[in-house]
């Protein structure tokens, strides 16, 4: 039959060129999508495209920010991390307990220089513990400074410390995946030394409140703080 015939509502298509049914003159037609303009680009169907993650596929979660479960990153275990504090401490360690020595030792050089039956021997002692006293502050000065920029400026430039790049964990910023950058790995540092002033609790509770976090990430209240989290490195 031919197109228009009344009594066939499912006649042929009308010529090309010609608009369709129920449809007005220069609208497009229903059915098969248009074509694009030669030089436009065609845009596919479904939902609009994501952009690129930095882990690949690197699913997103509800609320913002990056996963941490398909094709993401692992969440670093509080046994790596904690491994990590303890190769950190016993670095740390050593170092101060050369200091420590260097400080024992001067104070028995200076001793030694004292007379002990001279009347001024007293004084003599007083002052040679005092010397010995200042370099020791001073040298502890500058091992807390040392500390502060290790862990600070290691954590913020290359994502860890030496533990951590030791068992294989670092911190990124939980919302890009990148380094944290330099605030917030010093707002993830300084909080467990102001935790600290109250006699350590402070702190260790800090380092702990990881276990307590619902969300998966084991992010502690330094890390909910800074905006960071802590997940196993890539072997790429």
């Amino acid at each position: 039959m031919s197109y228009g015939d009344p009594n066939n509502p499912y006649g042929q298509q009308p010529p090309q060129g010609q608009p369709g049914y129920g449809q007005a003159p220069g609208q497009p037609g229903y059915g098969y999508p248009q074509q694009a303009p030669q030089g436009v680009p065609q845009q596919g169907y479904g939902y609009p495209q994501q952009p690129a993650s930095p882990y690949g596929a690197y699913p997103q979660q509800p609320g913002g920010g990056y996963g941490y479960q398909g094709g993401g990153p692992t969440v670093a275990s509080m046994g790596r991390r904690f491994g990590a504090r303890v190769i950190d401490g016993v670095a740390f360690g050593i170092i101060y307990g050369i200091l420590l020595a260097i400080g024992i030792a001067g104070l028995v050089g200076a001793a030694s220089d004292c007379d002990p039956n001279s009347v001024t021997y007293d004084s003599c002692m007083n002052d040679a513990g005092s010397d010995v006293m200042a370099t020791m502050g001073a040298s502890l000065g500058a091992f807390a400074v040392v500390g502060l920029l290790y862990e600070w400026l290691m954590t913020a430039l290359v994502g860890g410390t030496l533990g951590k790049l030791a068992v294989g964990i670092r911190v990124i910023n939980a919302d890009t995946g990148q380094k944290p950058g330099v605030g917030a790995a010093f707002v993830r540092y300084i909080i467990p030394i102001l935790g600290s002033l109250a006699c350590g609790i402070g702190a260790l509770l800090v380092y702990l409140s990881p276990f307590w976090d619902k969300t998966g990430r084991q992010q502690g209240w330094h890390d909910k703080a800074a905006k960071t989290m802590v997940v196993q490195r890539s072997n790429n």
